[in-house]
């Protein structure tokens, strides 16, 4: 009888950590699906707010390549054309394949960046910290690229285009003056159309055009973005401990989201401008000028347009990253603060625990 008893606590004990055990990977699991779905919520809802910046940005960086026009177009200029043309349905042009692209941008960055920071945390000790941030980042997007490379072609090709009177009457009429395998691609209705279109007419390379000058931007950026983030959410930290140590005044992580992540996007935004010039210009191609690869981009830009050229739409990108991301981290800071991963844990244990209850 006391053998009997001794084995039925040991198993009830053995149980209760295989509870206890099976309840901590369910959560960790839920805790990083949940990433991606905050993730991919923040990134088409930056994106589709910020939208007609964006579209404006990709006009000015390309202007060089689609027209024989010598003279750019200032920001203001540029958004005059854009309106008197097209209306606003030129600002939103290339929304759709946008915002699809975010999401999955959104997801794969959030999603892989908690999963990845715990997993280097683990096995790489000495990589804790910014380092670990960085390559979280810089992962998280490598892998979402391989969906939103062609929508990134797709959307930048749809917001230059803009509507078919204006693709029509002006590029076009200039694409006529140009040698004939430079022709340009047709007018997209919408975006699975444009996708058709580009795998009927080059295939897997269309889509994927510029796909190494899309990672060259994005996986400094990234990176840049989650490193520098995280550090002002440190300094921040340490700012309150070092000059209000007893006070029990506390920031709310929407608002610190809000503000932090609008300067971390900002600042890296701006540094990876001459990576973005080159991306869109590779990807769009234009009537005028066609480059051969990223290199061959980079030289000709540098020779014909100097630095100037390289960050050619810097502002319109910065004014794009900052509300973007400030969006973007406080609807992932509020999220996680609605939905908080003790909340599932309580739920869980109830339920897990009322079978012994009953016994």
């Amino acid at each position: 009888m006391a053998v009997t008893g001794g084995s039925t606590s040991t198993s009830g004990e053995l149980q209760g950590t295989n509870s206890s055990a099976t309840l901590v990977s369910t959560n960790d699991q839920f805790f990083v699906w949940r990433e991606f779905l905050w993730g991919a919520i923040a990134g088409g809802f930056g994106e589709g707010m910020m939208h007609p910046i964006d579209t404006v940005k990709t006009r000015i960086q390309s202007q060089a390549i689609m027209t024989q026009t010598q003279k750019q177009k200032s920001i203001l200029q540029m958004v005059k054309a854009v309106w008197g043309v097209d209306g606003l349905r030129g600002f939103y042009r290339g929304v759709v394949p946008g915002v699809t692209g975010s999401l999955a941008t959104g997801a794969t960055y959030f999603g892989v960046i908690e999963s990845t920071k715990k997993w280097i945390e683990e096995t790489h000790p000495n990589l804790v910290g910014h380092w670990a941030h960085f390559i979280a980042g810089a992962l998280g997007d490598t892998l979402g690229s391989f969906i939103y490379v062609p929508c990134e072609v797709i959307k930048q090709r749809m917001q230059v285009q803009g509507t078919k009177k204006y693709w029509t009457s002006v590029v076009m009429k200039d694409a006529a003056h140009v040698k004939p395998d430079a022709t340009m691609y047709g007018y997209y209705s919408g975006m699975f159309q444009a996708g058709c279109s580009i795998w009927k007419d080059q295939g897997p390379k269309g889509l994927y055009a510029g796909y190494w000058s899309t990672l060259a931007r994005d996986v400094p950026f990234a990176g840049l973005m989650v490193t520098c983030y995280e550090a002002l959410k440190d300094a921040t930290e340490y700012g309150r401990q070092k000059w209000f140590p007893n006070s029990s005044f506390h920031v709310n992580s929407s608002f610190e989201g809000l503000v932090l992540g609008g300067i971390a996007g900002g600042v890296s935004a701006y540094l990876t401008t001459p990576l973005d010039v080159i991306k869109t210009r590779l990807q769009v191609q234009g009537t005028i000028v066609r480059y051969k690869g990223w290199m061959d981009a980079l030289r000709r830009i540098w020779l014909i347009e100097g630095p100037k050229g390289l960050f050619r739409g810097s502002i319109p990108r910065v004014i794009w990253y900052v509300p973007a991301s400030a969006l973007t981290f406080m609807a992932v800071e509020f999220l996680r603060d609605h939905f908080k991963e003790d909340k599932v844990t309580t739920l869980s244990l109830e339920k897990s625990k009322s079978p012994l209850q009953q016994s």
